[in-house]
C-alpha cells in the first residue's frame, strides 16, 4: 500500500472549553474513568453487602484518593524539581497533568486501608475493584490515542496509522493503544461472564483478581511486541 492509503490520525488532542480551561480528551477520559469506576465498584460492594448508608464516604474519599493520586504521580515523575521547590502547587488538581502509574500506587493502598472498615479481606477489597481497573486501562489508552502518545512500531498491516501529530505522518504505525483499549473491554466482558457463571457472590474469592492478572498481562505482554 502507499503511504497516502493509510488511515490519517490527526485528532485534536483537546476536547473542549470550560470558561478559560481546556479540557484535554485525556482528562476527559480519566473523568469518566473516575465516574463509572465508581459506579463499578458501588455495584461491587454494594452487591456484597459491604456498602451501607454508614460507610457511603468511603467513594468520595476513593475518588479523591484516586484524582490525587493519579495527580502527585504527574506532577512528581515528570516535574520532580519545580514541585519540590513549589510543594503547594501540586495539590492544585484542577490544573491538570495526571499520570495513571499513580494510580496503581495510591489506588492498591487505598483498597487495602479500607478492607477491614468494609468487613472484608484485602483479596477481596482488590477483587471487588478489577472491573473499574479493567475500565481505566482502556479509557486511559483511549485517551493515549487521542493524545498522539504510545504509538506503535513501523508496520504495513492494513489497518495501520499514520500519526501526524507523532511524526508529521512519514511513518505508518499499529494503533497499539487501541490494542490495549479492546483488551480493556474484553476483560470487563469476560470478568462480568465469570462473575456470573461463578454465581455472582458465591464466586471464590480472588477469582477476578487471578483472571484479571493472568489474561490482562498477557495479551498486554502480546501489544508490547508490536510497540
Amino acid at each position: 500500500m502507499e503511504l497516502r492509503e493509510y488511515w490519517i490520525h490527526n485528532l485534536d488532542p483537546n476536547a473542549f472549553w470550560i470558561g478559560e480551561r481546556l479540557v484535554s480528551w485525556y482528562e476527559l477520559f480519566m473523568f469518566l474513568t473516575v465516574v463509572g469506576g465508581a459506579i463499578l465498584w458501588a455495584w461491587q460492594l454494594w452487591r456484597g453487602k459491604k456498602l451501607s448508608w454508614r460507610f457511603l464516604w468511603v467513594l468520595p474519599l476513593g475518588v479523591l484518593v484516586f484524582f490525587y493520586s493519579i495527580h502527585l504521580a504527574d506532577c512528581f515523575f515528570y516535574q520532580p524539581r519545580y514541585y519540590l521547590e513549589h510543594p503547594l502547587e501540586s495539590l492544585n488538581i484542577l490544573q491538570g497533568g495526571y499520570s495513571s502509574h499513580g494510580a496503581a500506587f495510591g489506588g492498591t493502598l487505598f483498597l487495602l486501608l479500607v478492607a477491614r472498615p468494609l468487613g472484608m479481606s484485602s483479596l477481596e477489597s482488590v477483587d471487588r475493584f478489577m472491573f473499574t481497573s479493567a475500565l481505566g486501562a482502556a479509557l486511559v489508552r483511549l485517551g493515549n490515542f487521542f493524545n498522539s502518545e504510545i504509538v506503535g512500531r513501523v508496520t504495513d498491516v492494513p489497518w495501520a496509522m499514520r500519526f501526524m501529530r507523532y511524526d508529521a505522518g512519514f511513518t505508518v504505525r499499529h494503533p497499539s493503544q487501541l490494542y490495549e483499549f479492546a483488551i480493556g473491554l474484553f476483560m470487563i466482558a469476560l470478568m462480568f461472564v465469570a462473575d456470573r457463571r461463578a454465581g455472582g457472590e458465591r464466586r471464590p474469592v480472588g477469582l477476578l483478581t487471578g483472571l484479571f492478572f493472568s489474561v490482562y498481562f498477557a495479551l498486554r505482554f502480546l501489544v508490547e511486541f508490536t510497540k
